[in-house]
């Protein structure tokens, strides 16, 4: 089977454990009580987390039930990193919804990316299933905005899923099939997206 069939097959998959879904209503005024811990890093742009060496991820923009996910897979340790396993084992379900919420903001920010916009990059031709403009709603779990995020950051997120060491969602099957020359033009070609996510402002 070569790679754009392997890509066709994943992306069946994914449509097939897609739902509709609902979460918990979160309250952005309280999130913003509880953001001013997570701004010590999410709040300076171009931070830069230690070892592993990545800028860590912009938030703002982001949606509010892919944050909720990632919350609770670090506070159950299903995603690997000490200082968010600790920050997210002192949240409730509530709490996580709240900050969601905050972070997300007004304006959730969205991938447009098109067919004609990867052309030439056979890799992405799967992410356009979930992080294209013409992704399905209510796919579970949420998948992430990806457009302007940091390509070190993205980079790092594809080896945790190739790897294992992120594990839980459908990605770790993408991931594994990607080369370390996918993982880099995928991260790259999202990272210079001019729309998306950025770097949330210190709360008020």
């Amino acid at each position: 089977m070569n790679i754009i069939n392997k890509y066709v097959v994943f992306a069946a998959a994914v449509l097939a454990l897609s739902a509709v879904t609902a979460h918990a209503e979160g309250n952005p005024e309280q999130g913003e009580e509880l953001a001013y811990t997570c701004m010590g890093c999410h709040g300076i742009a171009g931070y830069r987390n230690a070892y592993p060496s990545f800028r860590v991820p912009k938030l703002g923009g982001q949606k509010a039930a892919y944050i909720e996910t990632a919350l609770k897979a670090y506070r159950a340790g299903t995603r690997p990193h000490p200082t968010m396993r600790a920050q997210g084992s002192t949240l409730s379900d509530q709490d996580i919804a709240d900050l969601a919420a905050y972070f997300q903001g007004a304006e959730m920010a969205t991938d447009t990316v098109t067919t004609d916009d990867i052309d030439g990059l056979a890799a992405a031709t799967t992410c356009l299933t979930c992080h294209g403009a013409q992704a399905a709603a209510g796919m579970v779990p949420t998948p992430a905005t990806l457009s302007a995020q940091h390509q070190d950051y993205l980079e790092h997120a594809l080896y945790q899923y190739k790897d294992g060491a992120r594990t839980g969602t459908v990605m770790s099957a993408f991931a594994g099939m990607l080369s370390d020359d996918d993982i880099e033009a995928i991260a790259r070609f999202y990272s210079r997206r001019d729309d998306g996510l950025h770097t949330p402002k210190e709360p008020n």
